[in-house]
């Protein structure tokens, strides 16, 4: 009850500025999750499908990949698989797999500057009331700043996330390259 009871009141109190900027990095929130839990978990399943694949083709149990693999559709097309069948193949499934990073390295790069906007709007406010008001003190004045600066918190901590979620998603899409890049070389190898 307190925490949204002191949520309201910072509400009430806040103006249209502040309350549309922690609108604004409320959606960039959730867009930010949203793209990590989604790409994250697609690319999870495409990462075990294609060690399965590898490892087939490691121990000699097969001759080419998984049916299940990204590349297999690009081999059917092909009689004989070359490096730009596979090199094909690759880069549709990488731009697949990478869909959603820039728009974490946005949300990653202007939240925080939302969330200052935020807070530079709000100090011209306190000061511009402060200035009509007589006998301000340090008592008035730090409330009103610090209620200021949970915008830029805000920007901060969506940004925190989004650059950390999108460094993770690139780390997931660099696993698959590697990964389509040995099953390419496996069975190019063999072909020689």
């Amino acid at each position: 009850m307190e925490l949204s009871d002191s949520l309201f009141a910072y509400l009430d109190k806040s103006s249209a500025i502040t309350i549309f900027v922690l609108g604004l990095l409320s959606i960039y929130l959730f867009i930010v999750l949203w793209i990590y839990i989604y790409r994250y978990f697609s690319l999870k399943s495409k990462i075990v499908i294609e060690e399965k694949s590898l490892r087939k083709l490691y121990m000699g149990r097969a001759k080419s990949v998984d049916s299940k693999s990204l590349l297999f559709p690009y081999l059917g097309k092909v009689l004989i698989p070359n490096s730009a069948i596979f090199s094909v193949g690759k880069n549709e499934a990488i731009k697949s797999a990478t869909s959603g990073l820039t728009a974490l390295s946005i949300i990653a790069s202007t939240s925080p500057f939302i969330g200052l906007f935020g807070t530079v709007v709000a100090i011209l406010e306190t000061f511009s009331k402060l200035g009509t008001q007589s006998g301000t003190s340090i008592a008035i004045v730090a409330p009103a700043i610090s209620e200021a600066l949970v915008a830029t918190a805000g920007g901060i901590a969506v940004a925190t996330f989004a650059y950390t979620f999108h460094l993770i998603l690139k780390r997931k899409a660099y696993e698959l390259n590697v990964l389509l890049d040995s099953q390419a070389e496996l069975i190019l190898s063999q072909r020689a």
